[in-house]
């Protein structure tokens, strides 16, 4: 991650928690011009610093972990600057990124990442366009991943021509290198687009899609069952709406057991109790859909209650309550 990339985030989640720049570095007693150095994108941070941003802006250590460490950063530079000897640590040290922007999701409004991610974004992609050797399939592994998250920020903010090029690009390397579990996700997405569009059709189609895409782990068939029903029901189509919650939970046992990858690690029971929320609301049920809902919610861990993501379920759970 470049010094820019860390200064544009660390300066949007800092106004985001309502930090000025002098009010930030009185909190983390740092010198405010040399904060302001950072934040401006002139100066690396100190591991330290990073750590001091990271607990005021309460990122759980996922800021601190978008930042790597010197030597890595010298390693990502130089496969940058020479793609096709692209190595296994390069990769390993990108996905490490990766992950930390998935958990700021999290904690961060979307608006505050996207510039991060997408810059981050572009440089996977034009590396992987370079990549050659052993290594390949593993970078356009999280090729995808980036373009999908990017994809996915962007549809946060209803950005949906943006979101849904990105999500094909994704789906795409995916494809490419037969990653179900990375196809299935880029597919869900779409779902989601659909959702917000408020086409139930689109949700069924893109739901089902990836719920019946060779290759996925047990929660994302779970979840992509339960939000395809929603949007049969949706439509009318109850009989087949119901006929997918039955199939959906047989895989229960399964997508509670199987460890979740990172890919999706918030595939929880919890998470998949809102997503029956979401269905049960759909088929009629309100008073169902609040036990859903109120159970998901106070099931999810601390850090996600007040994610940007969880708004939709929580007006959806308004909606059940006002339906009773």
């Amino acid at each position: 991650m470049s010094e820019q990339s860390f200064a544009e985030l660390s300066a949007r989640m800092l106004a985001e928690n309502g930090y000025s720049l002098r009010a930030a570095a009185r909190a983390v007693h740092y010198d405010v011009a040399y904060l302001s150095r950072v934040l401006r994108g002139k100066q690396r941070p100190s591991r330290k610093l990073a750590e001091a941003l990271d607990r005021l802006v309460g990122a759980q250590g996922a800021l601190l972990a978008t930042v790597p460490g010197e030597e890595e950063q010298e390693r990502l530079a130089r496969s940058a600057a020479r793609p096709s000897q692209v190595d296994a640590a390069t990769v390993e040290a990108l996905a490490r990124v990766l992950a930390a922007y998935r958990r700021l999701d999290d904690t961060a409004r979307p608006e505050s990442l996207i510039p991060a991610v997408m810059a981050q974004m572009r440089e996977v992609v034009a590396m992987l366009k370079e990549a050659r050797g052993r290594h390949r399939a593993q970078l356009a592994a999280v090729a995808s991943e980036f373009v999908q998250f990017a994809g996915w920020l962007q549809a946060q903010t209803r950005q949906d021509a943006r979101a849904v090029a990105l999500l094909n690009q994704a789906l795409a390397i995916a494809d490419e290198i037969s990653n179900g579990l990375l196809a299935a996700q880029a597919l869900n997405f779409r779902g989601y687009i659909a959702r917000q569009q408020e086409c139930p059709q689109g949700v069924a189609r893109w739901f089902s899609a990836a719920a019946f895409t060779p290759g996925t782990h047990p929660a994302q068939r779970l979840a992509d069952m339960l939000q395809a029903a929603a949007g049969m029901a949706a439509m009318g189509e109850t009989a087949n709406a119901l006929r997918l919650v039955d199939q959906a939970e047989l895989l229960s046992d399964a997508a509670a057991t199987v460890p979740l990858p990172e890919a999706a690690y918030w595939l929880t029971p919890a998470f998949n109790r809102l997503n029956m929320g979401l269905c049960t609301l759909e088929l009629g049920r309100p008073d169902e859909a609040v036990e859903h809902f109120e159970a998901g919610l106070a099931g999810l861990p601390a850090e996600q209650r007040g994610a940007a993501w969880t708004e939709e379920h929580k007006a959806a759970l308004a909606q059940a309550r006002r339906a009773l």
